[in-house]
């Protein structure tokens, strides 16, 4: 594929990511593909590459019902066939006022997670843990994290059983220019 090609194809992954909320239980999520998925996940900018973060990558049946039941807007965990949850370490934040950029690095892991996981045919949508403190409670109970652990959101993943059209967010009024 030349160069044209290949920004065709990216600029295309992007474009057409959807957040996805129904699967087919019945095809699982290889293990390759949740590596696949982590590493895009690592590959991801972090300040000071400090990389705060810690995957937890869910495939118990029990445990994906649980957070589907645990969480408002995570019911189509009861579907997936696999969850990766992205948690902070507090182990490796920053300090003083650059405490809190772990919560862009793990967003810039999570996106990555998305656009991988959209590329290789799979279906996945954030669902919001952090800050909400009685989900990060939850998570936390369900899934035995460390104290060191902030569960920061929960990405359900699984072959998606009704696709959809991705939205054009395009808006022009969103943008100021300073030439």
């Amino acid at each position: 594929m030349d160069e044209k090609g290949r920004r065709e194809l990216i600029l295309q992954n992007i474009l057409t990511r959807t957040s996805d909320r129904m699967f087919d239980p019945t095809k699982v999520v290889g293990e390759d593909d949740l590596q696949t998925l982590l590493q895009a996940a690592m590959a991801a900018p972090t300040a000071v590459n400090r990389q705060p973060w810690q995957f937890v990558v869910v495939t118990n049946r029990q445990l994906l019902d649980q957070l589907a039941a645990a969480l408002p807007y995570c019911h189509m965990a009861d579907q997936a066939t696999a969850a990766i949850v992205v948690c902070g370490d507090k182990n490796r934040f920053l300090e003083g006022e650059d405490d809190v950029l772990w919560v862009q690095d793990c967003s810039a892991a999570s996106e990555n997670i998305l656009l991988a996981s959209h590329a290789l045919g799979l279906g996945s949508v954030w669902t919001c843990v952090y800050p909400h403190t009685d989900r990060m409670a939850s998570v936390s109970g369900i899934l035995q994290l460390p104290e060191d652990f902030v569960p920061f959101n929960v990405i359900p993943i699984g072959y998606v059983s009704k696709a959809h059209t991705p939205i054009n967010k395009w808006n022009p009024a969103a943008i100021t220019y300073r030439t």
